[in-house]
């Protein structure tokens, strides 16, 4: 599915969500009340300026008696999508969001990754994939990245492990081009880095990854992943234990100074190997 017929999709999604909650008599104000949402993110799902999780897709469902309608198409639509399902709505969420800050602890993140880094990742999670496929995934990561081209771009903040920057995925000259890409995101300022050393010793996420999202006019998230699975999380609660992690992750990473003289250091290793 292209772009533009998967755009027409939520357009469609979004259009039918007004007709019936119009039908029911609802006005958008007790909708979010009633899904615990705001008003402004019903009027974005159906002008299709936003596209639904699943989970919001079963509770119009159930909130309009509308026999599964809503989460069919959901379903459908994420999909044909070139994200896995439960990322597809992190990919919208990223280019909406004011800040985001990224912890990973083996892996460059996402945004940050090269279209080498990415395939030689995806290459090797999926090694019967065809050619085709492996291109379309590398371009659809690449697509996120383009947030920090944007005029409105977030601020956004990475804490990485030097595990990241040591594990030599697709070869040192990929990893190579893979750090310097990062050094001159920082330098340009459009991405600020830490990383945690090896001499750090343990730290408050040892096997865990994380994604905080803040938003204008919407509530902060987190997002984790697991092997096969992600999990999206806005609950106060969770998000401000999540959020207290990262501090403390930033207290156990290098200065931003110190991290970049690594980064830059560890693709000179890769150079001369």
């Amino acid at each position: 599915m292209t772009n533009a017929s998967q755009q027409l999709g939520w357009e469609i999604w979004g259009s039918e969500l007004k007709n019936r909650r119009e039908a029911a008599g609802l006005r958008q104000e007790e909708m979010a009340r009633e899904l615990f949402a705001s008003r402004t993110l019903i009027s974005r799902f159906e002008s299709a300026e936003r596209r639904p999780r699943l989970d919001m897709a079963i509770q119009i469902d159930g909130l309009l008696q509308t026999g599964g309608f809503f989460e069919r198409l959901c379903r459908k639509l994420l999909e044909e999508s070139p994200y896995e399902s439960y990322f597809a709505p992190v990919a919208e969420l990223e280019a909406v969001a004011t800040k985001i800050c990224d912890f990973e602890t083996t892996l460059v993140p996402g945004l940050l990754q090269t279209a080498a880094f990415a395939h030689a990742v995806m290459a090797e999670a999926d090694p019967f994939a065809s050619d085709e496929v492996l291109v379309k995934r590398v371009a659809a990561r690449l697509e996120r990245a383009r947030l920090f081209k944007s005029r409105t771009r977030p601020e956004y903040w990475a804490i990485v492990h030097e595990h990241a920057l040591r594990i030599p995925v697709g070869g040192a000259a990929c990893m190579a081009g893979q750090l310097d890409h990062i050094a001159a995101l920082v330098r340009s300022r459009q991405v600020l880095i830490q990383v945690i050393p090896y001499t750090q010793g343990a730290h408050a996420a040892m096997t865990h990854s994380m994604k905080l999202m803040e938003f204008p006019d919407e509530p902060p998230t987190v997002y984790t992943e697991g092997m096969f699975w992600g999990q999206l999380l806005d609950d106060p609660a969770m998000v401000k234990r999540a959020t207290a992690t990262y501090d403390l992750l930033r207290a156990a990473a290098l200065s931003p100074e110190a991290s970049l003289t690594l980064i830059e250091s560890a693709a000179e290793s890769y150079r001369s190997t």
